[in-house]
């Protein structure tokens, strides 16, 4: 059986979603984002030392060891991860779902010190997505917008999606 791999722009809801929708299906919720700050600290740190490109590097090597997993998982991916052509070939075998949002739901719910993009240019948003979008469009079975309703129900709809 495959993952649920849940993609989208920073600040859309996978990890929230992702928690609440592992549950549901009685899986495993795996975080990439997570497992490279237990590794090497604050992605923010990252980012600000070691640069971008040393981090999607490491955001690859997560992507890898996540979809790697023999158990099915409901596995997030950091906002840029579709960047990567090795994350997006993995992505091909999975159940790939898209959560959109937009800015003003995300200026009003994210944490912007610890959004290294987004920091110092909260307009930013609009251009990565724009950016990424096409990629976000390509990888994914079906999108779902996170603006309006409460994690819990998202990710029951998600849920009663992947048993039809």
């Amino acid at each position: 059986m495959e993952h649920v791999v849940l993609i989208g722009p920073m600040a859309s809801g996978k990890s929230s979603i992702g928690k609440h929708l592992a549950e549901i299906l009685g899986r495993e919720y795996i975080d990439t984002d997570a497992l490279i700050v237990a590794e090497h600290g604050p992605i923010t740190q990252i980012f600000d030392q070691m640069g971008e490109s040393t981090f999607r590097q490491l955001e690859e090597s997560a992507v890898a060891e996540a979809i790697g997993e023999t158990r099915p998982a409901v596995i997030s991916l950091g906002g840029g991860a579709v960047i990567s052509p090795r994350n997006r070939e993995l992505l091909e075998d999975q159940t790939v779902i898209l959560l959109m949002t937009d800015l003003e739901t995300v200026l009003a719910r994210a944490n912007l010190d610890k959004r290294p993009l987004l920091r110092d240019d909260p307009e930013a948003w609009n251009r990565i997505l724009e950016e990424r979008m096409p990629l976000y469009e390509a990888a994914a079975d079906v999108t779902f917008d996170t603006g309006k309703l409460p994690r819990e129900v998202l990710a029951r709809r998600i849920a009663d999606w992947l048993r039809r």
